[in-house]
């Protein structure tokens, strides 16, 4: 299942599978695809996405079912749990992982679930967007301390 959603940035794409949502991409990304327009099938992550670009929600509340390495999934569950209006630095998420910046930054740039699973969150020590190759960054606006 896929399907195009509205949105302040554009068109997103979206697919689930039986266990949830597996696929969100902005407009701008590298593996954002052609789809038809909703049937209803996504209706609820588009009310929450709605929710979200008009400030009335801050966390989202959507199945997901993410595919990744054992440590790519400890590293988009723990950028779950960055609030709303924060950042951290990949070398912070390095430490409380046991791991390197590095390792963090590719985990981060394979997140598939772009704004619901808040890569837009992690910034470099400096506080610069270093490391961002397109995948989450979903504007200047919607990112870090604005929308989260």
């Amino acid at each position: 299942m896929n399907a195009l959603l509205t949105s302040p940035l554009g068109p997103l794409y979206v697919e689930a599978d039986e266990h949830g949502l597996t696929k969100l991409y902005t407009d701008g990304h590298r593996l954002h695809a052609d789809a038809g327009p909703d049937d209803g099938t996504f209706a609820e992550v588009q009310k929450q996405l709605d929710e979200y670009y008009s400030g009335e929600r801050t966390e989202f509340d959507l199945p997901l079912s993410e595919h990744g390495t054992p440590f790519e999934l400890a590293v988009w569950a723990r950028l779950r749990e960055i609030p709303y209006g924060e950042t951290t630095t990949y070398g912070e998420l390095a430490r409380e992982l046991g791991s390197v910046p590095r390792a963090v930054g590719r985990a981060n740039g394979r997140n598939q679930i772009s704004i619901i699973v808040p890569c837009h969150r992690v910034i470099g020590a400096d506080g610069s967007l270093t490391g961002y190759a397109g995948a989450c960054r979903p504007s200047a606006r919607y990112s870090n301390t604005s929308a989260g």
